[in-house]
């Protein structure tokens, strides 16, 4: 007998410790159910990404916090307790399980040394502490229910405000480069360098209970799945969430064996993969996206600059249009793709085919506009047609100009894909995406060399491409 595989379920997290562990364990209670084959896509950014991706189905389900829910996904303060947010998400099409245990609130963490040299205790102590170097995530300095409703709750009114990567602010705050940051309640890294958590004396933060959000069908199509996950309710305690994210971010554990202990194994059901398999994963993929959208960058960019140089005022609209798209910055590029195509490939490549345009249509045109008159009123004496003239000399005296573009466009889009990782699409990103988030340089370097030295390469290869391509006197 026959059976049919098992339909795949997409768990998704975001760019953070501790949505990466539960990421992890909820990946791994759903593989122990056995019901659905499991595909992770974590380290997706901030919440507008892994939302987005549920919206489209481009995930199953990932974990989020009910005051993230009600303050950035419904937008309402109406919402508080988790019976009315799952109402508040059914015309959203979404649900979500009861806590998992903790409450991963925001908070105010200031370094104890500058917390007794200015006498801080509660948030409101601030006021007159308005000089300090403050360094917010950037999530937080742009949400209602981070910095601008904090500011206007307490009217504190900060000097010295800079955004920065969450897990980078730590480091940061104990090099003495700030003096006091945006924190998760439950982040071990509080403890580790002896910050001091402010007291929230107007309660402005709210409730943020970890709950997983799913589509609103999951429970339906996946009955055993779903009652495996509600297993999970009520089992987490805050101390032991700052445990595991003290695994992870101090202990540096890998996700899957921190889930493991969690789930009273003793060992990983699979083993780590080496960092050399990583890699050659990690550039597989990277090398798709690269070339892949390289390629389709040069079937219309090369276009594009002929038609720019024959067609004078159409082709300056050209040019515009796209200079203004590689003004725009890539990881805003790749979410505005989002809602139209998910998150994953598609998407990423539509980004980098159309950053890699820039380059081959500015090479292209320019050279096409200094070809010499006479040379090409030359061509027409001698009964040439327009293609001809293109093919046989036009393109030939191009071919420097035209050749750095298509390099400069190569260079380009392998830096680019990195952030690709960001909505799942995987390639050298993701060792740098997760990296940061546990500020772990040795995992960061899992992506950052190999994207260099596959830009090395690829430079060394378009020398040799330009003695096959180029005539020798253009060379």
């Amino acid at each position: 007998m026959v059976f049919a595989d098992k339909p795949s379920v997409t768990v998704g997290s975001k760019a953070f410790t501790e949505s990466y562990v539960l990421a992890e364990i909820i990946s791994q209670v759903l593989e122990q159910a056995n019901e659905v084959k499991v595909v992770r896509k974590f380290g997706l950014g901030g919440t507008g990404i892994p939302f987005e991706a549920l919206k489209r189905g481009s995930i199953d389900l990932y974990p989020e916090y009910s005051g993230t829910i009600t303050e950035a996904i419904l937008k309402t303060h109406a919402a508080s307790d988790l019976g009315e947010i799952r109402k508040e998400l059914v015309p959203l099409n979404m649900t979500i399980t009861d806590s998992l245990g903790f409450n991963n609130t925001y908070a105010l963490a200031v370094s104890g040394k500058i917390a007794e040299e200015k006498n801080l205790r509660d948030i409101s102590d601030l006021v007159k502490a308005s000089d300090i170097r403050v360094g917010f995530s950037h999530e937080f300095l742009n949400r209602a229910d981070g910095y601008p409703g904090l500011s206007a709750k307490y009217d504190i009114k900060l000097k010295n405000v800079k955004g920065l990567e969450h897990s980078l602010a730590y480091e940061a705050i104990n090099r003495g480069e700030i003096d006091l940051t945006d924190a998760y309640s439950t982040d071990a890294k509080i403890q580790r360098f002896n910050l001091k958590i402010l007291h929230d004396d107007k309660k402005f933060f709210p409730d943020y209970f970890a709950v997983i959000l799913a589509k609103k069908d999951f429970p339906q199509r996946f009955p055993k799945s779903w009652a495996a996950l509600k297993n999970l309710e009520g089992t987490i305690s805050e101390r032991e969430i700052q445990e595991l994210n003290g695994f992870s971010d101090l202990d540096k554990i890998g996700f899957s064996q921190i889930a493991s202990l969690f789930l009273n194994k003793k060992v990983s059901p699979k083993k780590e993969d080496a960092i050399l398999g990583k890699v050659w994963v990690y550039t597989k993929q990277h090398l798709a996206l690269v070339s892949i959208s390289l390629f389709v960058s040069i079937l219309f960019g090369l276009p594009l600059g002929v038609f720019a140089a024959r067609f004078r005022r159409l082709g300056q609209f050209i040019l515009v249009i796209s200079g203004v798209i590689q003004t725009i910055p890539s990881l805003a590029l790749l979410s505005f793709f989002i809602p139209l195509f998910g998150i994953g490939t598609i998407p990423s490549l539509v980004a980098l085919f159309l950053y890699g345009l820039l380059p081959i249509v500015i090479g292209t045109y320019t050279a096409m506009i200094s070809i010499d008159k006479g040379l090409l009123e030359s061509s027409r004496a001698l009964g040439l047609t327009a293609f001809q003239r293109l093919i046989l000399i036009e393109l030939p005296l191009c071919s420097p100009a035209i050749m750095a573009g298509i390099k400069t466009s190569a260079i380009i889009t392998i830096g680019t894909a990195t952030l690709a990782a960001l909505i799942g699409a995987g390639g050298y990103g993701t060792p740098i995406v997760t990296g940061l988030a546990l500020n772990d340089t040795s995992t960061i370097l899992q992506g950052a060399v190999p994207a260099a030295l596959m830009s090395l390469i690829t430079y060394g290869l378009f020398g040799i491409f330009d003695r096959i391509i180029i005539p020798k006197g253009l060379r």
